[in-house]
């Protein structure tokens, strides 16, 4: 097995709706809300996890071939681009050969959102939820989630290694990984990232820039 090239896919994100990918929080402070949003540790500022938007890529990917769980079936396309464990773990099993680094603001967001007096919180909003009791018709349970507003930007990277055997390989397979990563991006489009999809959130926009390709050679020879 030998790399032949990494295709680096860059561009923008931006959220059509307020996203809420949670972080986990074990005590509620008095006067915060009930459902936090991830956040980076070095400025405050939320981010996306390249895991968030990797695994809904997958999951809708699945779902669309009829597939329950590529993580088990190294020999499907799903299986061959997205990593695989193989069947019962077994040494079949494959590494990912997609790349998703973690989505940071853009500048231009992170300092409209950072200066805003419309946000509740720093480069967030709250929305209140709340559910119908079905007998009395009233709101019960009232909850606050943090969320990213909607308009913001950010900053996407995409890294897909082509490894194979012989040459004719490497070119089947990159069409067949870039085909598949714009069906993913096309489907999550159509659906909704992070939490409470069907309340409306979540629904974001990609714009990506030419497709950057560095050879092996180009690594070796600098």
């Amino acid at each position: 097995m030998q790399l032949y090239k990494k295709i680096i896919i860059t561009g923008e994100l931006e959220l059509i709706t307020g996203l809420h990918i949670g972080d986990s929080k074990e005590n509620v402070d008095i006067g915060g809300v009930d459902s936090p949003v991830v956040r980076r540790k070095d400025n405050n500022q939320p981010y996306i996890p390249g895991s968030s938007i990797k695994g809904k890529m997958r999951s809708l990917l699945d779902i669309s071939h009829g597939q329950s769980d590529t993580t088990k079936n190294p020999q499907h396309p799903i299986g061959q681009l997205f990593g695989s464990l193989g069947i019962n773990n077994q040494e079949d099993g494959r590494p990912s050969r997609l790349i998703v680094r973690d989505a940071y603001l853009m500048k231009e967001s992170a300092e409209s959102l950072g200066n805003s007096e419309f946000t509740d919180m720093p480069y967030t909003e709250v929305k209140f939820e709340n559910t119908i009791n079905r007998i009395s018709g009233k709101a019960d349970h009232p909850r606050q989630f943090e969320r990213v507003p909607a308009g913001a930007k950010f900053n996407v990277e995409f890294v897909i290694n082509v490894i194979a055997n012989q040459p004719e390989d490497a070119a089947r397979l990159e069409k067949q990984y870039m085909d598949m990563f714009y069906a993913g991006i096309r489907l999550l489009e159509d659906d909704y990232l992070g939490g409470s999809g069907s309340r409306g959130y979540g629904q974001v926009k990609f714009s990506f820039q030419d497709p950057i390709n560095k050879t092996a050679e180009s690594y070796i020879n600098g």
